[in-house]
Parts: C-alpha cells; sequence; structure tokens
C-alpha cells in the first residue's frame, strides 16, 4: 500500500490533463474518419492494484473488445483498451457503415476487426503521442492484438507479453460521444495503462513529480 499512498491528486490531475489532451486529439480523427462531430472526455483518472482490473473491466468472465499493445522506449509498458461490446458494435457499425451489425450473428468478422483496429490505432497513438510531448520520453506503440473475449482471457493474453507482472494500472475512463447526443457522463471504454516496474517512477519523475515510494 506504500506505493499507492504516494500517488497523490497532483499526480493523478497531471495524468488526466494528458488523457484530456489526447482525447482531444483522439476525437478530432475520429471526426474526420466518420463524418460527424466526436466528443471524448477522460472524466476520471485512478492508480489501482492489478487485482482491481478485471473487476473494472466488468469481471473476468465479461465479454469485452480489447486492443492490447505493448509499449516501447523510454517507459516500457502495456496498454488495453476494453469497450463493451454494445459499444464495440456501435463503432464498428459507424466505421463500416454496417449499423445492424452484431458480434451475436454469423459473419465474417475481418472487417468489423480491422475496423476496431483502426479505433485502436486512433486512441491508443492519440494518448501516447500526448504522454510523450508531456514527458519528453520516447513512446512508441507496437501492433495492437484484437480479441472479442472474456476479461480475464484477454488479460491473460497480455500479461504473457510481460517477463514481470505489473502491481499496479494506471486507468483512465474514456467518454466517447457524437456530440449532438448529448451524454457527457457516460463512460464507455477504459484504458489500463501498466507500466513496468521501473516505469511508474520514471513516468512521474518526466512529469516533475516525485513519488516516494
Amino acid at each position: 500500500m506504500t506505493f499507492l499512498k504516494s500517488i497523490s491528486d497532483i499526480h493523478l490531475d497531471i495524468l488526466k490533463e494528458v488523457g484530456n489532451i489526447g482525447a482531444g486529439h483522439a476525437a478530432t480523427a475520429l471526426s474526420t474518419l466518420l463524418n460527424k462531430k466526436i466528443d471524448m472526455k477522460v472524466p476520471s483518472v485512478r492508480v489501482v492494484s492489478f487485482d482491481e482490473v478485471m473487476d473494472l473491466a466488468g469481471g473476468p468472465d465479461n465479454v469485452v473488445a480489447s486492443v492490447f499493445l505493448r509499449i516501447e522506449g523510454d517507459a516500457p509498458g502495456s496498454m488495453f483498451f476494453i469497450l463493451p461490446l454494445p459499444q464495440a458494435e456501435k463503432y464498428i457499425g459507424q466505421l463500416t457503415k454496417n449499423q445492424s451489425f452484431s458480434f451475436s450473428e454469423e459473419h465474417d468478422n475481418e472487417l468489423a476487426l480491422s475496423a476496431l483496429q483502426e479505433l485502436g490505432n486512433i486512441l491508443s497513438g492519440s494518448y501516447l503521442s500526448s504522454l510523450s510531448d508531456f514527458t519528453k520520453l520516447s513512446l512508441y506503440p507496437s501492433v495492437p492484438a484484437l480479441s472479442i473475449d472474456m476479461v480475464g482471457a484477454v488479460i491473460s493474453f497480455g500479461l504473457l507479453e510481460l517477463s514481470q507482472v505489473s502491481d499496479y494500472a494506471i486507468v483512465i475512463d474514456t467518454a466517447l460521444d457524437e456530440e449532438e447526443a448529448q451524454l457527457p457522463d457516460s463512460v464507455n471504454g477504459h484504458f489500463f495503462l501498466l507500466p513496468d516496474p521501473d516505469s511508474f517512477h520514471i513516468i512521474f519523475s518526466a512529469l516533475g513529480v516525485r513519488i516516494d515510494a
């Protein structure tokens, strides 16, 4: 608990600012891609113990759409973007011009997964660019791995990439809405940023704040 107690409101405010700038870049890119105004905000940022990650995503048996990637560079880590299936279906429908798209129907999902990969590329790229700009660290993503599976399986797959398991995760809530829908408080996705063990201190040090743990 020493580490979590050392995370202050200042740390979280800085991460939220980073997240909101990244969200702004992502909203601009998505607005162009979907040809409609998209509003995207980060209502909250938290640092949680790893055990809480699966619960925040709906529990280990909850089926979700996920994008997983490794972060390489000065502060290595892993990133998961997890969307509830209804939200994933909505955005896939808009991207593929098939508004009736559903994962429950029998069809070829290649186009759908390609659309989901593009969404993941835009969002993860926007967040990492924002974090890199703030910290002046060199951070770049691997090719995203996509899956439609239970949260427990998604997280387990991602962690096979790690030689060491992170004890903590930065959780960035994501509210992504068409502006005319006027649902500013809806949270319809989560970023889970799992810095490798040494990377937490590298990131916060680069942001100009110390963690005394």
